[in-house]
């Protein structure tokens, strides 16, 4: 007999500040209802179908087994649950520390937070052209000390926040980055390391463990090294491939992530079988977004129409052949399609970043706006999430201007991104020129196109 568990890396948590249940993964949350949770601690190794159903029984007058399996369908679709021989060891959810009496009240109509994005730092030994760091980087160089970082992950936890992306730069950089973590898995968030992995070491590594890392994304650039090396500056690549086998020795759960642009676009299939046999359970494979030094360097990295559409196909192929043993996600590139992607998922509703000195932000990128920036140093993370000029200039729709306000789609692709409508026309409240229907688009369009292949310009720290 087979029975439903958890995936490596998934787990169930209660969250104080909401009075709800929650799966925590490597790139999302999902909120549960109650039933739901109920489902989802049945997966603990030891029931099937018909044993779920018969311990919701317990609890639940009308319980439908074809409703329950389509849930776990939708779990499994979402790579979240699995099937294991029956009478495995049971997985119990965990407990998120901040209560109702430690969490932020919340007077406005917004949605609670869900995920932080930390850029600890913005320092960083490689030098990848396509970097969405900002290119001008002396506004960063006095970051936030420890006690300001953990004053964030508190006020993020009290705020709603149940996942946190330790990014950068290069956030090994910091000497206090499993102390970080060390905090974070206190309060009970899942805690996701963006690395390029050349810093780490078997005793780093170690540490982080120990501090609670539940996650960690590295970074690949080519399928070679001196591919991925010409890309990264140095000698890096071999680097790499010693901290991904540091990472499967200690049994962390790591996704491969690899930005695609016109160098190795064509060499996707070869990334993807690098990442199978580093042993990772998830690769990302996202197109260039053209922010920083990405936008800086767009001619240079800007691929072809017909490399696109090899890459989609080989991305499909991957899929076919390895998707049964690691998730995949491809990651379309916009200036391509003609359709505008929601930023964040939505401006100001799930996510928030916090930059090396303390700007809130609801994007990576939103500090080039030019509306006044809240700071962690200044104000209340929750009361800047709720209150600020910024996280409240592009919430929902009422803020669109045609043709996105009479768009069928608006609700779906919010508009699309803000920073790019305003890098490429001038007006944040621009249609994103991703769209097809964007009296813009045509600035989209014709960098698409054939693009000019200019020397790209390496990312400097300062």
């Amino acid at each position: 007999m087979t029975a439903f568990t958890l995936r490596r890396g998934v787990r169930l948590a209660h969250d104080p500040v909401r009075g709800q249940d929650c799966l925590l993964y490597p790139e999302g949350v999902l909120l549960l209802d109650p039933v739901a949770a109920d489902i989802v601690r049945a997966c603990d190794g030891r029931h099937d179908l018909d044993g779920i159903v018969v311990r919701l029984a317990h609890d639940y007058d009308d319980v439908a087994p074809a409703d329950v399996e389509r849930f776990l369908a939708d779990l499994s679709d979402r790579r979240l649950l699995t099937v294991v021989p029956a009478a495995g060891p049971e997985r119990p959810g965990g407990a998120l520390a901040g209560g109702a009496a430690g969490a932020t009240t919340w007077t406005g109509r917004h949605p609670r937070p869900t995920g932080l994005l930390a850029e600890v730092t913005y320092r960083c030994p490689l030098h990848c052209a396509y970097c969405s760091n900002p290119v001008q980087l002396a506004a960063y160089r006095a970051e936030l000390t420890t006690a300001e970082w953990t004053g964030v992950l508190d006020q993020a936890r009290a705020a709603g926040v149940l996942q946190v992306h330790l990014s950068g730069g290069e956030p090994l950089l910091r000497p206090d980055l499993p102390e970080l973590v060390r905090h974070a898995s206190s309060l009970g968030m899942y805690t996701n390391l963006v690395t390029s992995g050349i810093p780490l070491t078997a005793a780093r590594l170690a540490a982080l463990a120990t501090a609670g890392l539940d996650h960690l994304q590295l970074s690949i650039q080519d399928a070679t090294a001196d591919a991925a090396d010409r890309v990264a500056g140095g000698r890096f690549h071999d680097r790499k491939l010693a901290a991904a086998a540091l990472v499967t020795t200690l049994g962390i759960p790591f996704t491969v992530n690899v930005v695609l642009h016109a160098g190795n676009t064509d060499r996707l299939a070869g990334i993807a079988e690098l990442a199978v046999a580093l042993g990772a359970d998830r690769l990302e494979l996202a197109h260039t977004q053209y922010y920083g030094w990405g936008l800086r360097n767009r001619a240079a990295l800007m691929p072809t129409h017909e490399q696109v559409e090899r890459a989609a196909a080989a991305a499909a192929d991957v899929h076919r052949r390895h998707g049964d043993r690691i998730e995949i996600v491809y990651v379309e590139p916009d200036y391509h399609t003609g359709r505008a992607k929601p930023c964040m998922n939505g401006w100001g509703s799930r996510q928030l970043v916090v930059a090396p000195n303390g700007d809130l932000l609801p994007c990576l990128a939103a500090g080039q706006l030019g509306l006044p920036t809240p700071s962690a140093r200044t104000t209340d993370l929750a009361d800047a999430w709720q209150h600020s000029a910024l996280f409240n200039a592009f919430r929902g729709t009422a803020w669109m201007t045609e043709p996105c306000r009479s768009c069928a789609l608006r609700d779906a692709d919010l508009g699309g991104c803000r920073c790019q409508a305003f890098q490429l026309t001038g007006d944040a409240a621009a249609t994103d020129p991703a769209c097809h229907l964007s009296p813009h688009h045509d600035r989209v369009r014709g960098a698409a196109g054939t693009p000019v292949r200019l020397p790209a310009v390496p990312r400097r720290s300062r």
